[in-house]
């Protein structure tokens, strides 16, 4: 017995063509073309479609460059982001030191309020900011629900985060590189 014949209808766009596609909206972001929430819309049309048209849909109206065009505006990003990381390192090198308490310390409480454990004349810095905590071997920092948020290597935290030295911390405006006690 033979297997009836169905239509299978249009063949599923690859991860391949989708992520292009995905390439193709994010340039488009990137340089103005598409509003934020036009990106957010048409990326979840590329990711749920189901055919060739569909992301053909999903990226019409944006133009698309030349080879030429395409290797000049990726070689600039690089150029870019190579600038970005070296203002970072240059950065991180000139950030005052703060060191992380002995072992046995357990916890320490950082904020502007007297009696913080290390305490931060900052306005940027809410009255109880952040804590640092002994856990499991290790430094974890955990925000305190703090205005201007605590961040570690460049990232809002949320909750604990693990801390080593050489980590940079910020509480509100204030950076600090974490030492070794």
């Amino acid at each position: 017995m033979t297997q009836p014949e169905f239509p299978t209808g249009a063949v599923r766009p690859s991860d391949a063509e989708r992520d292009q596609a995905l390439g193709m909206l994010r340039d488009g972001a990137g340089d103005g073309r598409l509003s934020h929430d036009t990106f957010l819309g048409r990326m979840d049309i590329v990711l749920r479609a189901t055919s060739r048209g569909e992301l053909d849909a999903a990226v019409a109206g944006l133009p698309t460059g030349g080879p030429v065009e395409r290797f000049v505006l990726r070689t600039v990003g690089r150029i870019s982001g190579f600038g970005n990381r070296l203002n970072r390192a240059w950065h991180a090198e000139r950030l005052p030191g703060l060191s992380l308490p002995e072992t046995g310390a357990g916890q320490l409480t950082i904020g502007r309020i007297p009696g913080s454990g290390l305490r931060l004349h900052d306005a940027s810095v809410s009255r109880h900011h952040a804590e640092l905590r002994h856990e499991a071997g290790g430094w974890v920092l955990y925000d305190l629900g703090s205005t201007n948020g605590t961040h570690v290597n460049g990232r809002r935290i949320a909750g604990g985060v693990r801390v080593r030295p050489g980590d940079q911390v910020r509480f509100g405006n204030l950076e600090f590189r974490l030492a070794a006690h």
